[in-house]
């Protein structure tokens, strides 16, 4: 033991890793026993079969030459004016509503970590949507904590997005999950790029109640 040869036959506890002190003091390490991921797996990079998988990396590395008739994508800003009759709430999160199925789905909140469009069990059922028109999905979706979700399938619906002046819909693939959630659904990335959308939390407007209104 003097000589330290114990060392070798000692192992550190599983699940528990050690990360230098901040300010570069390399005499005291802070345990880390576990880490909080974002929402992976769904349709993103292609899908979650291998030929797809594929399909999307070569589309991915070829430069495509767009032609002069096709559009080209504008700036998004944002600026002083989009702070017009902002109330300040707090790095509140961006939760919307969406008309689905032809009802309005409240309490959906846009993630940008997430990598999948989910749509929470719950909420299937309230749309009164047949599970028969639920597709099979073959992949896996992790959580939060990195644990997988019990996914029922995804389903292809028409969504309607609007700000109470202009409105736009979009064929949104969601993956149907069974788990618990104070939302009703989680707008990710893949909805994001289809609406060409920018989120920012800082230009988030609220809808003040009327004088006399609870």
């Amino acid at each position: 033991m003097k000589n330290g040869f114990l060392k070798d036959y000692l192992q550190e506890p599983q699940g528990v890793q050690m990360l230098a002190a901040p300010g570069g003091d390399q005499g005291h390490e802070m345990p880390v026993h576990g880490e909080i991921h974002t929402i992976s797996g769904g349709f993103s990079g292609g899908g979650c079969i291998v030929s797809q998988q594929k399909k999307y990396a070569r589309a991915v590395m070829t430069v495509e030459v767009q032609e002069a008739d096709q559009t080209i994508d504008v700036d998004l800003v944002f600026t002083k004016a989009d702070l017009r009759d902002v109330v300040p709430h707090y790095n509140d999160p961006m939760v919307i509503s969406v008309v689905i199925a032809g009802k309005k789905v409240h309490r959906v909140l846009v993630d940008q970590g997430s990598s999948a469009d989910v749509m929470f069990w719950s909420t299937f059922n309230k749309l009164q949507l047949s599970s028969d028109q639920l597709r099979p999905y073959t992949g896996c979706l992790y959580g939060f904590a990195g644990d997988q979700v019990e996914v029922r399938g995804h389903i292809e619906l028409s969504s309607t997005f609007t700000d109470g002046v202009a409105s736009r819909t979009e064929n949104i693939r969601y993956i149907v999950v069974n788990t618990p959630s104070a939302y009703n659904i989680l707008l990710g990335r893949p909805a994001l790029n289809r609406l060409t959308a920018v989120a920012s939390t800082r230009h988030m407007k609220i809808k003040l109640p009327a004088l006399g209104e609870q």
